[in-house]
C-alpha cells in the first residue's frame, strides 16, 4: 500500500527517533514509479516433437532487470554442458566471461572458462540436472549483465555451481538454453523462465 503524504504518493518523511546518546534523523523517501510484476514464461516440456537443440525464449519486455531460468529434472542426449546464452535483438554467442564447476562425489571437482554462454557443467549424457540461473542488468547504460548458477544433477551425484558476465548491444529481450557447439537435443524435463 502506498504511502500517502498530504494526499499525493510522492514527497518525504522525516522521522525522529530519540535515542540514549541524543536524536537521530531518518528520512524515508516515498517510491515513484510502478512495482514491476513478476512474470512466469511459459513451460517448455521435453523432448519436444522434433526433439529441440535449443529452447528459446524471446519477446522479454524491455523494462526486465532479472531473469531467472529454472531447468527440472533436464538432460541431452550427448555429453555437451548446458549452456544458457542471452541476446538483444539476436542471441549473443560470443564475449561471455565466466567460469563452470562441477563437484562430483565419483569424479572430484572439475571446472571450465565459459566463453560463449553461462555454461552449466555435467559430465554424462545421463545427468539429470536441477536448479536456477539468475541473471542480473548490472548497468542500463553499457547493458552489461551478470550470472549465476545453483544447482546439481543425480546419477551421479554432482554439486553445479557457475557464474559470468557479459554486455549486450542492448537490452535483453531474449534467453536461449543449448548445450556447448548446439548439437545435442534435449530429452527430458522442464525449462521455464520467470522475469520481473
Amino acid at each position: 500500500m502506498p504511502v500517502k503524504l498530504n494526499g499525493s504518493t510522492s514527497g518525504s518523511i522525516t522521522i525522529d527517533v530519540t535515542a540514549v546518546a541524543g536524536t537521530n534523523t531518518q528520512t524515508l523517501v516515498a517510491a515513484t514509479g510502478t512495482l514491476a510484476p513478476l512474470i512466469s514464461g511459459t513451460a517448455q516440456a521435453q523432448p519436444a516433437s522434433p526433439a529441440a537443440a535449443n529452447v528459446d525464449f524471446t519477446n522479454i519486455p524491455s523494462w526486465v532487470k532479472r531473469v531467472t531460468v529454472m531447468l527440472n529434472n533436464v538432460s541431452t542426449n550427448g555429453v555437451s554442458p548446458p549452456l544458457i546464452q542471452i541476446g538483444s535483438g539476436s542471441v549473443t554467442s560470443s564475449g561471455y566471461l565466466g567460469i563452470a564447476v562441477s563437484m562430483a562425489t565419483s569424479a572430484g571437482i572439475t571446472g571450465s572458462n565459459a566463453t560463449t554462454g553461462f555454461q552449466i557443467s555435467s559430465i554424462l549424457a545421463a545427468n539429470v540436472i536441477h536448479g536456477i540461473m539468475t541473471i542480473n542488468l548490472v548497468d542500463s547504460a553499457t547493458f552489461n549483465y551478470t550470472a549465476s548458477f545453483s544447482g546439481g544433477c543425480t546419477s551421479p551425484v554432482n554439486a553445479l555451481v557457475s557464474s559470468g558476465s557479459v554486455t549486450l548491444t542492448g537490452l535483453l529481450d531474449r534467453v536461449r538454453i543449448t548445450t556447448v557447439g548446439g548439437a545435442n537435443t534435449f530429452d527430458a524435463g522442464t525449462i521455464n523462465i520467470l522475469y520481473e
